[in-house]
């Protein structure tokens, strides 16, 4: 089961017990859900009107200590535990008396805040490591120390791990070298008061931010469209001109082409193509027959003679 769905089964359990409770009876339900490990909100049962009805009764102090776990840390607690010490007192005195008077108020308000008990004191401390995620994802040890009233690393680590990311609450990594938590996740807190004021606020940025951004954006895709459509009307000119120029080379090349045919169409001008062929054949043959002649003629005239010269051969060589 996940934390948010136990967060919500936790929360709709104590808002049932306190919406039955009236007065003092609601202590060992507030008792209770500040010491419950699976308890991180408390804004709902703040909400129940039973519980609202203890302002400024002998039973506030409950209240009070539903607000500090809904919306406090530690060192705030310690604060208004320690109520008005010799160092207030002599403060109050170099101050005018309107802020007297809201330092009293507020000094009486942390004296009704009662002594915790060790699982009370263990969530507080949870839920300061979640205060001080909200707005740092890095959070240094000697920062943690000093929130969580721990005096040595070995303590630190021991209890970022064992009670805040075990139980779900906190996801990140421990740098010993940097000596910092790398905070990746951090379940959330109950809104303090004017906290949604200023989450409007943000968030209203945000949305004025946004606005501009989609002008941006679409101003942006008008430009895109207008040099689309300027590129599509240089690339049409471009293309049209390459057809002009192809049909003005086959023109010219048509032209020079019959020009051609004229020049040797004409009377006594070059020989057609047949004719032309047929020459060299006719041309072999000829010197053929003449080159035949030749060495008949000359086969003839050696024959005379060696048949001339056989006889007298013989007659000297056979005389009567």
């Amino acid at each position: 089961m996940d934390i948010e769905q136990k967060q919500a089964e936790m929360i709709d359990h104590f808002v049932k017990q306190a919406s039955s409770l009236k007065g003092s009876a609601i202590a060992p339900l507030v008792l209770e859900a500040t010491s419950n490990p699976s308890l991180f909100a408390f804004s709902e049962i703040l909400a129940v009107p039973s519980v609202a009805e203890l302002e400024r009764t002998e039973s506030a102090t409950l209240l009070d200590t539903l607000r500090l776990f809904a919306h406090g840390t530690w060192s705030d607690y310690k604060g208004k535990h320690l109520g008005t010490s010799m160092e207030q007192k002599t403060l109050v005195c170099f101050l005018s008396f309107a802020v007297v008077v809201k330092f009293c108020l507020w000094t009486g308000n942390m004296a009704r805040l009662p002594q915790l008990v060790p699982d009370q004191i263990l969530k507080l401390k949870q839920l300061t490591v979640l205060t001080l995620a909200e707005s740092n994802k890095v959070l240094p040890y000697d920062k943690l120390m000093q929130e969580l009233d721990v005096t040595n690393v070995r303590e630190l680590e021991d209890f970022l791990i064992n009670e805040c990311m075990y139980s779900g609450i906190v996801r990140g990594k421990l740098d010993q070298l940097r000596r910092c938590l790398e905070v990746q996740f951090a379940a959330g807190r109950d809104l303090r008061p004017g906290q949604l004021g200023n989450m409007l606020h943000t968030l209203s940025d945000w949305l004025t931010t946004s606005d501009n951004l989609l002008v941006s954006i679409q101003e942006k895709i008008k430009w895109a469209d207008t040099m689309s459509e300027a590129d599509k009307k240089h690339r049409k000119d471009v293309e049209d001109r390459v057809e002009e120029v192809k049909k003005s080379l086959s023109l010219k090349a048509d032209a020079d082409f019959r020009g051609h045919e004229e020049m040797y169409s004409e009377t006594g001008g070059v020989m057609d193509y047949e004719e032309d062929r047929s020459r060299p054949k006719r041309y072999f043959i000829s010197n053929l027959h003449e080159a035949a002649s030749h060495i008949l003629k000359k086969i003839t005239v050696d024959w005379t003679w060696f048949t001339a010269k056989l006889l007298e051969f013989l007659l000297m060589a056979f005389p009567a």
